[in-house]
């Protein structure tokens, strides 16, 4: 019999399948993880003390680089939190332009997820280069509206920044088209693959309670069989005129995670359409002032980003800056289960299970 000693291993922070500048501090037993440390703050860049400095409106760039995958939900997050502490209403053009666009985000970024994560399980290019090519056609649509593709800035304190252009409406209805028989495609490749079943079913399992204590939201949560959903749960922009469903899944692993994320992009073209068939006229945007300065007092505003709920604390003392500035990101907290998921696997599962929580370090180390 071969004596073995436990050893500690590296995964990152200079790793592809860290998802970022992430680092796991694995010991391990031969292939086996017995113990998981998590390292994080190599990308920190203080971003809730900088906010604290810069007027309302000035902080919108700031919450584009945080989840840097997922900059147009950021940006409606902050400007929800900012509109609650100031009492003001967004017209029903802003609130649609909204909804559409935090659902493209939503494709978008689930596309990184589902490519990304096969890249983890093995599936070498394909999976996400075909992933890439559909996200690029969500990225042509923010460039024609607010002029970038990554870091879109395009939210406002009472809307949006600007209206739709002629060429918003075919290009969003092309997607409508086109994506689901790229949705369809893709499970296709991945969900009866024996090699992809066997990397994934039963690896990283998450019990309902488990998640639940630990309080982990979005795909998740929702990969554990909880059907929990801010959209409905807790709506905002509108969201409850709006016809969709929740997916679930119903053993709590990596396997069910995938096959939800590529449920919600389902979901979520059923939202867009429903949001562009129904877009009403009027104003895009409350005028507010340049220099905002709520009254005193505190608010917190929550959305359903692609990872899970998103949410900004906000204090005013009146004065041109947010006196406090907190984010509440739901990639820290969902990676707080990743010492449970892993410990008991391989070294191997370890890089399919953080794929499947889908991190930006971005919004981590805020």
């Amino acid at each position: 019999m071969i004596k073995s000693e436990p050893f500690v291993i590296n995964i990152g922070p200079q790793h592809p399948s860290t998802h970022g500048v992430f680092r796991i501090k694995a010991t391990v037993d031969g292939e086996k993880v017995i113990d998981a440390e998590m390292v994080m703050g190599y990308l920190h860049r203080s971003m809730e003390k900088l906010a604290e400095e810069r007027t309302y409106t000035q902080n919108i760039p700031f919450t584009d680089r945080t989840d840097y995958l997922s900059s147009m939900s950021n940006n409606l997050g902050y400007c929800l939190a900012v509109e609650k502490l100031a009492g003001i209403e967004v017209p029903p053009r802003g609130n649609a332009i909204r909804v559409i666009m935090a659902e493209l985000q939503r494709l978008a970024s689930h596309c990184m997820a589902v490519g990304a994560f096969a890249n983890d399980t093995g599936a070498w290019q394909t999976p996400v280069m075909w992933a890439f090519r559909e996200r690029e056609k969500i990225l042509d649509i923010f460039e024609v509206t607010s002029g970038a593709r990554l870091t879109c800035n395009y939210m406002r304190i009472g809307g949006v920044a600007f209206d739709l252009r002629p060429e918003f409406e075919p290009m969003v209805r092309r997607i409508l088209r086109e994506f689901p028989p790229f949705i369809d495609e893709m499970e296709g490749l991945l969900s009866g693959n024996e090699i992809f079943i066997a990397r994934t079913r039963g690896v990283g399992v998450l019990s309902p309670e488990m998640a639940t204590n630990a309080s982990l939201s979005g795909p998740m949560l929702r990969g554990s069989g909880i059907a929990w959903d801010i959209r409905k749960a807790d709506p905002y922009c509108g969201y409850e005129q709006y016809d969709f469903d929740i997916p679930i899944g119903y053993n709590g692993d990596s396997y069910d995670r995938f096959i939800v994320r590529l449920e919600e992009m389902r979901q979520s073209l059923k939202i867009i359409e429903q949001a562009l068939d129904g877009l009403p006229g009027g104003p895009f945007r409350t005028e507010v002032p340049l220099a905002l300065r709520p009254p005193k007092g505190e608010a917190y505003a929550r959305i359903e980003s692609p990872r899970g709920e998103l949410g900004y604390y906000l204090v005013s003392d009146e004065g041109p800056s947010p006196y406090r500035f907190h984010i509440r990101p739901p990639s820290f907290i969902n990676l707080s289960a990743l010492k449970e998921m892993t410990v008991g696997g391989t070294v191997a599962d370890a890089i399919v299970v953080l794929g499947s929580i889908d991190i930006v370090v971005g919004e981590i180390d805020r």
